[in-house]
């Protein structure tokens, strides 16, 4: 397959490597909001431990939307490797620059998005 046109491939990998970089620091530094929530009574009341368990649910469900954005920006950066970059996964038509502009971790074009 040929290149994409009018796309910079460096930029787009320093891009999605940047991205890649910063999801996981917030990952590590968010890490214990997502540990099991104590639930000794003699140390935390129980809306304490209610609010704490909380803030542990929707920790764990932003890292998991995080883990979802990590997994397409690495699948991303595969098909650069591969030569496949900014071809629509579902249907090998060229994706248009200005989608992967928007978001460089798209593998669908806007009609097989949909």
């Amino acid at each position: 397959m040929a290149k994409p046109k009018k796309l910079d491939l460096g930029a787009i990998k320093a891009r999605l490597e940047q991205e890649r970089t910063t999801l996981l620091e917030i990952s590590s530094s968010t890490a214990v909001e997502r540990r099991p929530v104590e639930l000794d009574q003699q140390s935390v009341g129980r809306l304490s431990r209610m609010d704490a368990m909380q803030v542990q649910a929707m920790a764990q469900a932003v890292e998991a939307r995080r883990r979802g954005r990590l997994q397409r920006i690495d699948a991303a950066l595969k098909r650069l490797e591969a030569g496949d970059y900014g071809y629509c996964v579902s249907c090998d038509e060229e994706i248009p620059a200005k989608r992967l502009e928007v978001d460089p971790a798209t593998d669908r074009c806007i009609d097989c998005a949909g």
